[in-house]
């Protein structure tokens, strides 16, 4: 199978791609390799994939429409893309909600009409689990309201999915779209909450608490994402589905818990909540169970445990990523 992959030195693109190399497919990455974050990390990722067999990466950023189209074709033909290339962070598109639209909806508007035109037959959309609000009942189901999201962010990606289902609809396209919940893990994005708190308790700096601690947030380690997103390649027509651990985890929980495996105090400094943000996140995964046959499988200190030990490994340079802060 013939796999491209947007977003190939993100977070989850590298470890899609790594996975998907290590099943035996070919896969061409595209990145634009922006300074969402501190760019070393995407580069630390790309500079593993580009080592292995079977990859190819373009540098190419999916606003370019011709460009993309130039791609594809040259390359192809592929058998699915996998889109995992956006602007992340609810935050963050606050201040540049354009930037937001502009890669989310346009980028993947872009990325499904170079599937139709060069006959790609499947698309697995990388979504959020930002778009349930605060107002829906938890556990999250996949058939809940996602009309009242809280910021550009999510409004951008409800724009991709409605995006995806039209190409389903008109032009026969099998979508598999991934609401993700908050994935976490080594080489991690260092805006997340996890990754600054791994890198401020260990230099002993103001540890930012936005809110009280008492929220809860359904993390889901990245290494259960990866293989959930390629499980996505099998044909369903059009589903929504979503990829999170089922195991919601108070965040001063997983603060003391950094703090015992560093063995270090936290410096703690409450800020109060953005109004992007909600109390809690929660998947309900019975759909991934049935129709992907997948389920997380790490508890998440084991996961954090896998994050702290990456950090401790790489501290030479990763003590010094911009976490945005």
């Amino acid at each position: 199978m013939s796999l491209l992959v947007t977003g190939a030195a993100g977070f989850i693109g590298s470890k899609v791609a790594e996975l998907a190399l290590a099943d035996g497919r070919r896969v061409v990455g595209i990145d634009n390799l922006n300074e969402a974050y501190d760019v070393r990390l995407k580069h630390w990722r790309l500079d593993r994939l580009v080592r292995r067999p079977g990859f190819e990466f373009r540098r190419l950023d999916i606003a370019d429409r011709a460009g993309l189209d130039r791609l594809v074709a040259a390359a192809g033909p592929f058998d699915a893309v996998v889109h995992l290339a956006a602007r992340a962070g609810v935050r963050q598109s606050v201040e540049d909600p354009w930037l937001y639209l502009d890669t989310n909806a346009t980028g993947t508007l872009n990325v499904l009409e170079a599937c139709r035109r060069h006959g790609v037959a499947k698309f697995v959309l990388s979504s959020t689990s930002s778009l349930y609000g605060r107002h829906n009942p938890l556990p999250y189901t996949e058939e809940a309201d996602t009309s009242r999201p809280l910021s550009p962010y999510a409004a951008s990606k409800k724009a991709a999915e409605a995006m995806a289902h039209s190409y389903h609809h008109l032009h026969g396209l099998d979508v598999t779209v991934l609401r993700y919940f908050t994935v976490y893990g080594p080489a991690g994005r260092p805006d997340m909450s996890l990754f600054r708190f791994v890198q401020w308790i260990d230099r002993d700096r103001p540890v930012t608490v936005f809110g009280d601690g008492r929220q809860s947030r359904d993390f889901t380690y990245v290494d259960d994402i990866a293989p959930g997103t390629l499980a996505g390649l099998r044909p369903l027509g059009f589903e929504v589905i979503n990829l999170g651990s089922d195991r919601p985890v108070v965040l001063a929980e997983i603060l003391a818990h950094i703090e015992n495996r560093l063995g270090r105090k936290a410096r703690c400094e409450y800020r109060p909540s953005h109004p992007a943000d909600v109390p809690a996140t929660w998947a309900n995964v019975d759909k991934a169970r049935v129709l992907l046959d997948w389920k997380p499988t790490t508890r998440w200190q084991d996961g954090v445990d896998h994050l702290v030990a990456w950090y401790l490994r790489e501290s030479t340079w990763a003590a010094r990523i911009d976490t945005g802060l």
